[in-house]
């Protein structure tokens, strides 16, 4: 009997809760979906989305956990991402101004995530999700 390795639709990984890991999160989506044969449009909104939420995870600074964990499946015809962290805060979209430093993580997940929230998790802090559809417009270009 030949046994067919499929890769795994659903990966979950843990990283310090620190500033490279952000940029560790998004090289780990770009593998997966790699191997996931994801479109590239698809692949580069969800490294993009990836990485504010791991960002604004790593600045969650209050509450005991000292690390990260993120999370990318493929469920239901539709990309999920869930970046958890032990931070009791919940991100808000702002408006920032033109020279504002800070403050466009969201906005950019609000534009391009086909829908996100926030869910509770066990222990403290939460859990920070986004869907984007692997079928439609292109999420970069709107085509």
């Amino acid at each position: 009997m030949t046994e067919s390795l499929l890769p795994p639709a659903s990966v979950t990984h843990h990283f310090s809760r620190n500033r490279r890991s952000p940029r560790l999160a998004r090289a780990a989506f770009r593998a997966w979906a790699a191997v996931q044969n994801l479109a590239p449009a698809t692949a580069e909104t969800g490294e993009l989305v990836i990485g504010e939420l791991a960002a604004n995870a790593v600045l969650a600074a209050t509450g005991p956990g000292r690390r990260i964990e993120i999370r990318f499946s493929l469920v239901d015809g539709a990309l999920r991402i869930e970046v958890s962290d032990a931070g009791d805060g919940t991100p808000v979209v702002r408006s920032p101004k033109v020279l504002d430093e800070h403050g466009r993580g969201m906005v950019l997940v609000d534009v391009l995530a086909d829908g996100w929230g926030v869910a509770g998790r066990p222990g403290p802090g939460k859990t920070v999700w986004a869907v984007l559809k692997l079928s439609g417009p292109d999420p970069l270009t709107g085509c």
